[in-house]
C-alpha cells in the first residue's frame, strides 16, 4: 500500500491532472468543431486522437506522483485490491472533480467563451448506458491486467489507446469517468454532456467498474496490494516495488529498466 508520497502532494497531482485532462477533452473538441464544421466523423477523430495524446502525456507528467488515475472507478478499483487506502481514494475523488471542472472552465475561456455553459447535449438512452459500462469495464480491465502481469511501464500508452479507440466503439463516445462526465457538463460544446443525461452515465461507470473487480478476481485471482499499488504508473519515492522484489531494476530510478529491453532514445 502506497505510503511514502505525501497525500496533499498526490491530491495535487490529480487534481492537476484532472484539470489537464478535461482541458484536453473539450478544448480538442471545440477545436474539432471549429477546424472541420458540420464533419462529425472528422470532429470525433480529431477529439479522439488529441485525447488519446493527451491522456498518454499527462499520466507520465502526473503519474509518478500519485499513479495518474483522475478517475474516480480507478481510486476505487485500486482501493478494492489493497493498492490504495480507502480514505485516500474518498480524497482524490473531490479532487478528480474539481480539477475537471477546473479543466473544463479553462477549456472555455481558451477558445474565448463564457467560462461556464451548461451543456445541452442529450446523451441518455440505453445503448449509451450499456457503451459506458462496457467503456470504463475495460478500462479497468487493462489497467489491472498491466499490473498483474508487470508491464506497468505499458500502461500510459495502453490508456491512452484504449480510450481513443472506445471514442469510436462505443456510441457514448467512452466517457468511463465520473469525475470528467461531471466536468463535461460545464461546457456546451462538441464534448459536452447535459445535466440530465449524467447520473445514468456514472451509474453505468460504477456498474462497469463492479464488474471489472469480477472479473478481474477471477482472471488474476492472486493480484496482491503491492502490484495494486503500482497500476497505471508506479509511485514510491525510494521504495522497491514488485519488481525490484523479484530482482528487476527499482522503476523509480533513474534509467532503470526492464531486463532485454533498450533505453529509449532522446
Amino acid at each position: 500500500m502506497v505510503t511514502d508520497v505525501a497525500l496533499w502532494r498526490r491530491l495535487l497531482a490529480e487534481l492537476l491532472g484532472s484539470a489537464f485532462l478535461a482541458a484536453v477533452v473539450i478544448g480538442s473538441g471545440i477545436a474539432a468543431q471549429r477546424l472541420s464544421p458540420r464533419a462529425t466523423g472528422l470532429e470525433l477523430l480529431e477529439n479522439a486522437a488529441a485525447t488519446a495524446a493527451g491522456l498518454f502525456a499527462i499520466i507520465l507528467m502526473f503519474g509518478p506522483v500519485s499513479g495518474g488515475h483522475f478517475n474516480p472507478v480507478v481510486s476505487f478499483a485500486d482501493a478494492a485490491f489493497g493498492g490504495l487506502r480507502w480514505r485516500d481514494a474518498a480524497a482524490y475523488l473531490p479532487a478528480q472533480v474539481a480539477g475537471c471542472v477546473t479543466g473544463a472552465v479553462t477549456a472555455n475561456l481558451m477558445f474565448a467563451l463564457p467560462a461556464a455553459t451548461i451543456s445541452t447535449k442529450d446523451r441518455a438512452s440505453p445503448a449509451h448506458f450499456l457503451s459506458e459500462i462496457v467503456a470504463t469495464l475495460g478500462l479497468i480491465l487493462v489497467i489491472f491486467a498491466l499490473a498483474r502481469s508487470g508491464r506497468s511501464r505499458a500502461a500510459p500508452a495502453a490508456v491512452g489507446a484504449y480510450i481513443g479507440a472506445a471514442y469510436f466503439f462505443t456510441s457514448s463516445t467512452s466517457f468511463a469517468n465520473p469525475a470528467i462526465t461531471i466536468g463535461r457538463m460545464f461546457s456546451d460544446t462538441f464534448a459536452g454532456i447535459a445535466p440530465s443525461s449524467a447520473p445514468a452515465f456514472i451509474a453505468a461507470q460504477i456498474i462497469g467498474g463492479a464488474l471489472a473487480l469480477m472479473v478481474i478476481r477471477a482472471l488474476y485471482p492472486s493480484i496482491t496490494a503491492a502490484q495494486a499499488a503500482g497500476i497505471i504508473v508506479p509511485h514510491h519515492e525510494g521504495r522497491a516495488g514488485p519488481a525490484a522484489a523479484r530482482g528487476a531494476p527499482d522503476r523509480a530510478s533513474p534509467g532503470a529498466r526492464p531486463p532485454g529491453r533498450s533505453q529509449p532514445s532522446e
